[in-house]
């Protein structure tokens, strides 16, 4: 099937231009009713005539037959990479105004799902047609609108398929060409490395062993699996997509310093991760054919002892995991500059440069590692490969040899060197004439000063203002998912540089981006690329000038070495971590204390006991970034950290095996938080043995809160000082109100009446120049909020009056809620207008937990006291309880209605106070 003559041209260009009207009319008709007039009369947008061949003979009823779930779920994805950023949700505007609200919205082409998939297929008014789109995607995508936004919200606008329509339409016996394998983890440019735990393997090998019965999950036996746990994959070809799409490669081990492995072959690794291809329980693999491999182990020989025994710890499956001893060897960052990578290390005293290039000899692929070295106070000696692999070395100062059936290189105390190693699979691979090859080993040095960019574009995307009738307005930052690199922009993390102006955003597949123009209120972002390749960023932190990101392994300082705003130089500030193949083990959120101390969590592993003491645990970096400790441990999912004034934490949880539900943990150090499967558990699984959580979050509520922080900024209104909580789970903003009595600590939370996020979201920070919170997050593990793949909000104080109970007190009498603004008496003091709600919890091995014991609580009397803002709810029978539910419908003084919920765990009674702190 072919298009007509030039029909591919036409559509690009017409293309553009609808998406440059698009961007205008964004800009021309927000909120303006009378620019409306300057919008187009709508029309179809392609002829007849411009159509593939096979659009005249579709199957539409066929494909409408089909409908399922797996439509659906199918249609959801297409919808939330397609379509969402012009038409949101319910929730979320999309950035063009004038799109079509589904969910409200007549459709101004037809209704029915053939004139729906004509808009999509030929385009209509604003909306450009769908041409990358398959006629089984375009009816995935019509069926989840139908389903998710008009057969409830918008029923006058739900068409019925009936077999009479379904007869009546166009005869066919085409459903199109195949869908295109969704596949962006494949498509996106990386840049020439990526950082990530690889199984090193060649393609056809047998499948990984994976166990998924019992509780806790056996460890399979993985000791014969050749991982980098911390791999550095550099591209080796020349070419443009970054390592995606590569031909060679090699594989640097950071925690052993260590070459893994040279491999060649299409398709570079086979993406499996639960952050790469979505899968759960497994970890990529690489693809191709190994030309070189070399075993876990060190890279170079103890200095002391010039042995190589692996000093490690060694887990209870028998493998060792973390990195080497600083002493012996010690990873210091990489320098990346144009298409070269430089890894720098240390071992003993000597001072180490690393490069890789692809030589080639006869057709054959033949390794080029080039070293640099500073002299060291002891002897070296250096693994190179296999004693069946072909090795030559072109330098002075350093000798070959052949020691237990590998390769060696030695190097002399005293002795700087600088050499070229010549590796191939064989020694036929390898020809006698190495100059014909190669040149002599390079200075590396010069690739250490900063480099040209790698990612020159400047992007620009609109920024959409919230509803500004409600007390706090959520503006959107829409992302720019059509880039030159194909990110799917899943934004971790943010923080600001000083001017608060301009923002630091990492996201999940490695990049860290500059944002400017923040605080405006409405009008275009600019984004620029400044970092990528690195492993799983769920957090950033901008700390006396300089840039700080968490990673799975390490924590990373980045360098811009020549000004030009792109890190050359990703400094390892801190490579500590204890880095398993588990999927489950991220390293979340990134704090730093006033000594300059970082923090961030570590989680367990998923329905398996840990493997590693950092498993589970909340963990400090001393503020030079030398020492690692475990601050507190027990946790599960610990989706980020938050530091009290005091210096005190407050760490979340997720409901899972040994916990119930959510928690919302008050961190003591040394503590342990209910995570019998976490490193360090006591014999004692009773709740006793654990440390209680300030609140347990019923997952009605929440089904993955993310990390708190404390809303320190008098530009907020009167949440001023309030502890928030943000929902991964359910895109939510909670306001928690903790009471303290004695060394108790409790409380609950209530939902901000804002809409919802389209995504999770998991990271906030107030900005210090409009003192408003900004929140990012994304869709990937466990959220109910998929419509998006990732996002960026402003949550903006808009001096509205707030209707929401932001303290609150368990007495012994009942319970006291303080509302922001005054209640209306009658309102306010009817027994009607509340239900309160208690259960109990059981924690156990099994994941989460039932209800059980539920009550319903009998209201005695109500008063609102003299403020006007202060309701307590007297009950004779109140109590501790695991989970108390207040559920409200009130109104104000100026007689607004609204409702909600408080959710509450309580371990004490106290009098009643007279003012709640």
């Amino acid at each position: 099937m072919k298009l007509k003559d030039d029909t591919m041209n036409l559509l690009a260009m017409r293309g553009c231009l609808i998406f440059v009207l698009c961007l205008q009319f964004i800009f021309l008709s927000c909120g303006d009713e009378t620019n409306e007039n300057i919008i187009p009369p709508p029309e179809l947008i392609l002829a007849e005539s411009d159509l593939l061949d096979y659009e005249r003979d579709l199957d539409h009823a066929g494909l409408m037959e089909e409908w399922s779930d797996e439509f659906y779920h199918k249609g959801m994805i297409t919808y939330r990479n397609t379509c969402f950023n012009c038409h949101g949700d319910a929730d979320t505007p999309g950035s063009i105004p004038h799109s079509t609200k589904f969910w409200q919205d007549s459709l101004k082409n037809g209704n029915d799902p053939l004139a729906m998939y004509k808009t999509m297929t030929r385009g209509f008014g604003l909306m450009p047609p769908q041409v990358n789109l398959t006629p089984r995607e375009k009816y995935e995508v019509i069926h989840f609108v139908r389903e998710a936004f008009m057969r409830k919200e918008n029923p006058d606008n739900y068409f019925p398929v009936t077999d009479t329509y379904l007869n009546g339409l166009p005869k066919g016996f085409s459903k199109g060409p195949a869908p295109k394998p969704y596949k962006p983890w494949a498509e996106m440019d990386y840049g020439n490395f990526l950082i990530n735990t690889y199984e090193l393997s060649n393609s056809g090998d047998a499948p990984r062993p994976t166990n998924h019965r019992g509780r806790p999950i056996p460890n399979e036996d993985l000791r014969d699996a050749n991982f980098a746990y911390k791999g550095i994959a550099i591209r080796l070809d020349k070419g443009a997509g970054g390592i995606a799409a590569g031909k060679a490669f090699v594989l640097f081990d950071h925690d052993l310093m260590r070459l893994t492995g040279f491999w060649t072959g299409e398709g570079f690794i086979d993406y499996e991760g639960i952050l790469l291809n979505d899968r759960h329980n497994i970890y990529p693999r690489t693809v191709g054919q190994i030309q070189i491999e070399n075993p876990i182990m060190p890279g170079w020989a103890n200095p002391s002892t010039s042995e190589f025994k692996d000093p490690r710890i060694v887990a209870v499956d028998g493998r060792p995991f973390g990195p080497l001893p600083r002493e012996w060897a010690h990873y210091k960052g990489l320098y990346y500059h144009g298409d070269r990578v430089i890894i720098t290390y240390t071992v003993s005293d000597a001072v180490i440069l690393e490069s890789f290039e692809l030589e080639e000899a006869e057709s054959q692929a033949v390794l080029s590692r080039t070293l640099n070295m500073t002299p060291s106070s002891k002897s070296l000696t250096m693994r190179i490969a296999p004693e069946d692999n072909a090795v030559a070395l072109i330098g002075d100062n350093a000798v070959l040899a052949k020691e237990n059936g590998f390769h060696v290189m030695k190097i002399a105390a005293g002795n700087s060197a600088k050499v070229k190693l010549l590796m191939a699979a064989s020694a036929q691979d390898l020809p006698d004439e190495l100059e014909a090859i190669t040149a002599l080993p390079e200075d590396l040095s010069k690739y250490t000063r900063g480099g040209p960019k790698h990612d020159a574009q400047v992007l620009t995307s609109p920024l959409l203002s919230g509803n500004e009738s409600d007390a706090y307005a959520v503006d959107v930052f829409v992302l720019p998912t059509d880039n030159p690199w194909k990110s799917r922009m899943r934004p971790t993390g943010i923080d600001f540089i000083e001017d608060g102006d301009q923002a630091l955003v990492s996201t999940i597949d490695g990049e860290v981006w500059r944002l400017s123009g923040m605080t405006q209120l409405s009008g275009e972002i600019q984004w620029e690329r400044i970092a990528t390749g690195l492993f799983q960023p769920l957090g950033i932190k901008y700390h006396r000038g300089e840039i700080y990101v968490i990673c799975r392994d390490q924590l990373v300082r980045l360098h811009d070495l020549n000004g030009d705003g792109e890190t050359d130089f990703y400094e390892s500030f801190n490579s500590d971590h204890q880095v398993t193949e588990h999927f489950h083990e991220f390293a979340m959120g990134l704090q730093v204390d006033k000594a300059g101390n970082f923090y961030y969590a570590k989680s367990a592993r998923h329905a398996r006991d840990a493997l590693v003491p950092q498993h589970g645990t909340l963990l400090k970096v001393s503020a030079d970034g030398t020492k690692t400790e475990i601050v507190a441990h027990g946790f599960r999912a610990a989706n980020g950290v938050c530091i009290n004034d005091d210096g005190t934490f407050i760490v979340t949880d997720q409901e899972g095996h040994w916990n119930p539900m959510n928690r919302i943990n008050w961190v003591e150090p040394g503590g342990f938080y209910g995570n019998m499967y976490g490193y360090g558990a006591p014999d004692d699984s009773s709740d006793n043995a654990m440390l209680q959580p300030l609140c347990w979050i019923d997952s009605k509520y929440d089904r993955s809160p993310a990390e708190l922080l404390w809303a320190r900024s008098d530009r907020w209104g009167p949440l001023n000082g309030a502890l928030l909580n943000l929902s991964y789970g359910y895109g939510r903003l909670f306001v928690v109100m903790p009471q303290r009595i004695g060394n108790i600590k409790q409380g609950g939370m209530v939902e901000l009446p804002i809409p919802r996020f389209p995504t999770g979201v998991m990271r906030g920070r107030f900005n210090p120049k409009d003192g408003q919170l900004y929140a990012v997050g994304m869709s990937a593990w466990a959220t109910s909020q998929m419509l998006q793949i990732g996002g960026i909000y402003r949550v903006r104080y808009t001096g509205k009056a707030l209707n929401l109970p932001i303290k609150m007190a368990a007495l012994s009498e009942g319970m006291k809620l303080v509302f922001a603004s005054k209640l209306d008496k009658s309102s306010a003091e009817n027994h009607e207008n509340y239900t309160i709600n208690t259960w109990d919890l059981k924690r156990s091995r099994q994941y989460g937990s039932d209800r059980y014991n539920l009550k319903e609580m009998t209201i005695e009397n109500i008063e609102l006291e003299k403020d006007g803002k202060t309701v307590v709810l007297y009950m004779k029978d109140i109590k501790p309880t695991w989970v108390m539910e207040i559920l409200y419908d009130l109104k104000n003084t100026d007689g607004v209605a609204f409702e909600g919920a408080v959710q509450s765990t309580i371990y004490e009674l106290q009098d009643n106070p007279l003012v709640l702190n």
